[in-house]
């Protein structure tokens, strides 16, 4: 079990850059701190599948990067607090997280890492709006698309987007210079001689950080979740494609010099 942890006092790493645009990988964390894995049920492959693998290496697009390290399944930080330590099966997929109930103490502790995620959060947004007036954050996650098996029919493709642009907590009529150029570069992008099937608020709207974002930041600061359906690696093995995810990482960066364009004229 040792062998699922890097540094277990590590929550975050940031990495600060310049120009409006922050990269945010939420879910892409894997560790789990030591006194959870007593209690922990789920086997390191299942856990795997519902995280975000490589939506870490993807924010290297974007020229300021905050990594969480920390496992969804230790504390969900796109989740307000009262949701984000997943307790019984019904909170996250029917899966058997734990063995018995988690002791109070220990919910408490993983509630102070998400408190303390946000309060960091605060404190780099208002830097970036103090520096730049508005900025951008590129919210990047992925999701899962094979649920059936991985050798079921997948998902139809008519209500599961290779991107979904999720918006649902933003004040889109005022964004909307910033989010349908965000749009149009990723839909224009060359992605390996073809274009991408990208869509807004078709199955993900976004959750508590744009929600986080928007209403702390409701003038200067525009959060887009961007959901990327797991095209580019095996969601059952983990094995990613290497020229797609190289290729993603690619498109999100040919947006970055538009996004800050446009949240500069604003």
């Amino acid at each position: 079990m040792a062998a699922l942890l890097h540094d277990p006092k590590i929550l975050w790493h940031c990495h600060p850059g310049s120009g409006p645009v922050l990269g945010l990988a939420l879910h892409a964390g894997h560790d789990i701190r030591t006194e959870l894995l007593p209690y922990l049920a789920i086997d390191e492959a299942a856990r795997i599948r519902e995280e975000d693998p490589y939506t870490d290496y993807w924010t290297l697009a974007c020229p300021h990067q905050i990594l969480p390290r920390r496992s969804r399944f230790e504390v969900d930080l796109n989740r307000p607090p009262d949701e984000a330590v997943c307790v019984r099966p019904g909170d996250c997929w029917n899966l058997e997280l734990w063995n018995e109930r988690l002791p109070d103490s220990l919910i408490e502790h993983s509630l102070a890492e998400h408190a303390a995620f946000y309060r960091m959060l605060h404190n780099v947004l208002s830097g970036l709006e103090e520096q730049y007036g508005k900025f951008v954050v590129y919210d990047i996650h992925s999701y899962n698309y094979r649920r059936q098996g991985p050798r079921d029919q997948p998902a139809d493709p008519s209500t599961n987007p290779e991107i979904n642009i999720g918006t649902g907590t933003m004040n889109r009529d005022y964004w909307a210079p910033v989010v349908d150029r965000f749009i149009s570069d990723l839909r224009n992008f060359d992605f390996l001689g073809r274009n991408l099937d990208v869509r807004e608020n078709v199955n993900f709207k976004g959750r508590y950080l744009a929600q986080f974002v928007h209403e702390n930041f409701p003038e200067t600061g525009c959060a887009i979740a961007i959901e990327v359906k797991k095209f580019f690696m095996d969601e059952w093995t983990g094995v990613a494609f290497p020229e797609q995810v190289n290729a993603m990482r690619d498109a999100l960066a040919a947006t970055v010099p538009g996004v800050s364009e446009e949240v500069g004229r604003k």
